[in-house]
Formats: C-alpha cells, structure tokens, sequence
C-alpha cells in the first residue's frame, strides 16, 4: 500500500506540474530514483520502477532520520597570502574532533518537528551580558552600517523582503563590530555570538566563502585562533572549524579542526539563525537551535572577531542581520539565588511585537525546568524596552510581552497562579540609554522571585 501511495503521488505531481517543475523535483530525488519515475510515467509504473522510486524515498527518509555523514567539501576558504579563494578546506586528520555524534542526532529530528521545538531541546546558553548588539536601527541605505568597520573590501545596508540587513558585497570583504573602545579584547573566556544569516546559493552553482574568524588580542587579521566556514554547496549545509588546541603555546597553530558533515537541509536561500559558544575550553556551533560543532578542547584566549564573505555577484551576496555578543553564561538558579532574579537576553521578539522568536525556547525550556525542580517557586515576570519610541506604546508592548511569556509558560506545563506578567516598559533601566549598548541591556525580561 505503501508503494502505490508514493507512486500515486509522484504521478500526481509530475502530472499537475509544468515541465520545469517537474524536472526540477524529478532531479531531488537522485540520479536513480529520477531515471525510475521517468520509466514510472512511461511504462505505467512498472515493478522495476516501483522497487526504484521506493528505495528513492527511503534513502531520503535515512538521511533526514540519521543525518548523512559526508566528507568535507571544498569549501572555497580564502588564502592567506594572496587573499583569493584556494578551494581546498579538507579537515585535517592530525587532531581531528568530530562533532557529528551530537550533531547527528539533532538534526535527525528535524524531520516532522517545527523550529520551536528543535530549539526547546538545544542546549545552547546565550550569554547574560551584552557587549555588542545591532538592529541596524536608524540605518540609511547604501551607508556603510554605522556599527561596524571595515577591514578590507565592500559592505552596506541594504533592503531584504522589506528588512534592514548588512549587505557583503565585496569578493573578498572584511568587517568587524566596531566597539565602543576600539578594543580588540573583548570577547574573554566565557562568550556567545548569533546572528542571521542569509547566503543564496539555492542553485548550488558554486562552492561559497563565508567565514568567522576569531583573533587573539594582539593578531592581525587572517591570523586566527578559530576559523568557521560555511559550506553551502550542496543542498545540506555544512560547517568547518580550524582550532589550536588547548595546551599549544601558539596562538595560530590550528592542529584541531572538526566537521559538521552535511547537517541540516538549509542551503534554501532563507533566513537561519546562527550561534557560537565558548565557555573557557568547549567550542560549540550551533544552525537554527541544532548544534552542529561540538570540540571539547579549544584554547582560550580569542579577543575580537571579523565576518568574511567571498563572492561579488549581487545574487549571492552575504546577508547579515541581528548580530549580538555576549559575555557570560551563568546557571539561572545561581543567577536566581544570587540576585533575587533572573535577568535574561536569551527571549526574544519580532521587533514591535509580541511574537516570542523561535530562538527563545532554548531559554523559555530551562525557566520551565527550574520551575518544575522548584514547585514552590512563583515569579512575576517583568517585560522591559529602551526608551526609544513612544513611553506609552513601550508600556504597552512589554505588557503583551510579559503575558505572551507567561502564556507559553502555561502552555508548557507551569500553574498559571505561579506566575504574574508585569510591563515596566521604559521605567526601570539598567544602562544608559545614550548609547547603544545600554539599550541593548535595557531590552530585557526579568523573573523575580515572589
């Protein structure tokens, strides 16, 4: 019965398709499987056909259940002397980590799941205190953004689907966040760092260049303590990492390097939400709440970090957005037993809305686990903007934000007469409000104890 379903659908499609259309899904299903359904329609479905096409679909089901492990592929990593793609990227075998395992595992849960619970199960920990985050507020288009500099090459504001973003336009361009102190010693032994990102290269012409490199204080540029690279070539994507390892004495000899394998089905040309963790020796990378790099033994010691994107072409431009560094990661319960609250950057919204980001459920989880492990404990939970806009419509938003977080809350199993939503809107900052990253601390959600 299996079998005739799948046919009947296949027919079904193929039938009710343009050519274009079909020859495009016909091309998803692989070399064989494509030959297969070609003599399907032909031959009205001939057993060889069937035996063909069913073993089409459940390979595809394996690789979405199991999460192939694939070599890595050229990944198009920019050269270091002659600053020009050299395609080769292979891992190192001399102290290969591979991440696969957890990774594996993860991803193979995709399948059926909607993006809200996969980041319900990620384990990633966004930092609690903010030391560069941009919205791209304010920005005018075609302006250099204003929150960053540039190290070499071509970036600017630019317009997608109606969103603020950071266009790399460049073939081999560079930048970097632009702190407050110029520092390049920021980041410490503790960090996160997310971002959007929007790369298309859903025609899968070419292997891209995108990467995050990670800088000792004192190291130039294209010198790195970790370099992470993009590959997304294929219709998986997948990640590189080059690392020194904990122990070396140089901060430039990257003997460690672990691969992602062909995680996630993402090279679509749409948004995906992109993490990195570091907590004093543990490197984990993370696509869409899925943790995808997991090197247990890493140096510490990076200081400031570049964003480097490879292809001047305008439709496969690097698109950045919702950039945020963080410092920092500790447990709420001892956050709780210290300050009386819980203070977290970790929820977050559509911007001008209500709508708890998918990426929120990481953090909205472990609120429901402390609550769960402490049946006694009862907290209001207190929503709070930056004061730029209108006070009145600042009260507003953080009251709906507050009641939408306790509304998930229940939902997820917590007693609704443990839990009171408080807008503060503007009253009650914590920074400064003039600069930047004052706002980016104002713009927070509290649980206080009761």
């Amino acid at each position: 019965m299996k079998r005739v379903v799948i046919i009947a659908l296949m027919l079904t499609a193929i039938s009710g398709t343009t050519a274009v259309n079909a020859q495009s899904w016909l091309r998803g299903l692989g070399r064989a499987a494509e030959s297969a359904a070609k003599r399907a329609v032909e031959r009205n479905v001939e057993r060889a056909t069937e035996s063909a096409i069913d073993r089409a679909f459940n390979e595809t089901e394996d690789a979405v259940e199991d999460a192939v492990r694939g070599e890595s592929s050229n990944q198009g990593k920019k050269n270091k002397n002659k600053n020009k793609n050299n395609g080769n990227n292979n891992a190192d075998a001399q102290g290969y980590d591979n991440g696969n395992g957890d990774a594996t595992a993860q991803s193979g849960k995709q399948k059926g799941q909607s993006l809200e619970m996969t980041y319900a199960k990620s384990d990633f920990v966004a930092g609690d205190e903010i030391i560069f985050e941009d919205l791209l507020t304010g920005e005018q288009l075609g302006e250099f953004p204003s929150r960053w500099d540039l190290e070499r090459g071509v970036a600017e504001i630019a317009r997608v689907n109606g969103e603020t973003v950071i266009a790399m336009a460049g073939n081999d361009s560079w930048i970097k966040p632009l702190m407050t102190d110029f520092s390049t010693d920021y980041l410490g032994d503790v960090f996160t760092v997310e971002y959007d990102m929007l790369y298309n290269n859903s025609e899968k012409t070419h292997s891209p260049s995108i990467e995050i490199d990670f800088m000792a204080p004192e190291q130039e540029r294209d010198n790195e303590i970790y370099t992470l690279r993009y590959n997304m070539s294929w219709d998986k994507q997948g990640v590189d990492v080059d690392y020194v390892k904990n122990g070396s004495t140089s901060n430039t000899d990257k003997k460690g390097s672990a691969n992602s394998g062909d995680q996630l089905v993402l090279n679509d040309g749409q948004w995906h939400h992109y993490a990195i963790s570091f907590n004093k020796r543990a490197l984990k990378v993370y696509i869409d709440g899925v943790r995808v790099i997991n090197i247990p033994n890493a140096k510490a010691g990076a200081g400031w970090i570049t964003f480097w994107s490879g292809h001047h072409q305008p439709e496969n431009y690097t698109y950045l957005k919702n950039v945020r560094i963080a410092k920092g990661a500790v447990p709420l319960y001892d956050r709780m037993m210290t300050d009386g609250k819980i203070i977290t950057y970790g929820i977050t919204f559509d911007v001008g809305k209500s709508t708890i980001k998918p990426e929120s459920m990481g953090e909205i989880n472990r609120i429901v686990q402390l609550m769960t492990e402490n049946p006694d404990l009862k907290f209001s939970v207190e929503g709070h903007t930056d004061s730029t806009g209108n006070p009145t419509s600042n009260q507003t938003l953080s009251e709906q934000r507050s009641q939408a977080i306790v509304a998930k809350l229940v939902e997820l199993g917590i007693a609704q007469d443990r839990l009171t939503a408080v807008g503060k809107g503007q009253n009650s900052p914590i920074a400064d409000n003039n600069t930047d990253e004052g706002r980016a601390k104002n713009r927070r959600v509290e649980f206080v104890k009761q």
